[in-house]
């Protein structure tokens, strides 16, 4: 029997599913799911994956493809394909896809089950005060003097903060450890090193 990565592999054509593209492809598993399978789970590239998962700016260039992909027979292909048109919905080519776009009810309801067609395509990310991205592990330098609460800590204009780590429900802060002390720090008091 054949893995679920050769069967994904084989259906695409080698290829992402949602895109066409044919590098660093990666299992991409639609939510909610009870159990991996050719119906639940696609074949994406870094670029998908990551506006997806808004990791990135989403692009509505990049996204014209479902205008075919979306007749896919492929469940999982059908939903991302929805979702996706759903957050792009401010642009009149996605818009008129989703509405000659036809799925049941059941794949209807399990497109609606994450709730992200109700968003719109903005992508919360950390920035640094340059609206540089920021990423887990990115080292940055203070803006600003700043005096740490609770404690006799100061930490100086031009400190450089290595590895540091986002906070997750909130992009307006980062952690990182200063003089050994880990400590939450605005990233409107950051630039991005090297950035």
């Amino acid at each position: 029997m054949m893995k679920l990565e050769e069967q994904l592999v084989e259906r695409g054509g080698n290829k992402c599913e949602l895109c066409g593209a044919g590098d660093t492809l990666k299992i991409y598993e639609v939510q909610p799911q009870s159990g991996r399978d050719q119906d639940n789970c696609i074949l994406t590239c870094d670029k998908c994956q990551s506006q997806i998962d808004r990791k990135e700016e989403l692009d509505g260039r990049h996204w014209r493809g479902l205008s075919e992909t979306m007749w896919s027979e492929v469940p999982g292909i059908q939903v991302v394909s929805w979702r996706m048109l759903n957050r792009l919905r401010h642009e009149s080519w996605a818009m008129d896809n989703l509405e000659m776009m036809y799925l049941s009810e059941e794949t209807l309801a399990w497109a609606k089950a994450t709730g992200d067609h109700d968003n719109d395509g903005s992508v919360e990310l950390h920035k640094d005060c340059n609206g540089k991205v920021l990423q887990n592990g990115d080292a940055v330098i203070l803006v600003k003097s700043l005096d740490v609460k609770g404690s006799t800590l100061n930490a100086k204009m031009g400190t450089v903060v290595k590895n540091i780590r986002l906070v997750q429900d909130n992009t307006e802060q980062i952690e990182g450890k200063i003089e050994g002390q880990t400590i939450v720090i605005l990233t409107k008091y950051i630039r991005k090193q090297n950035g």
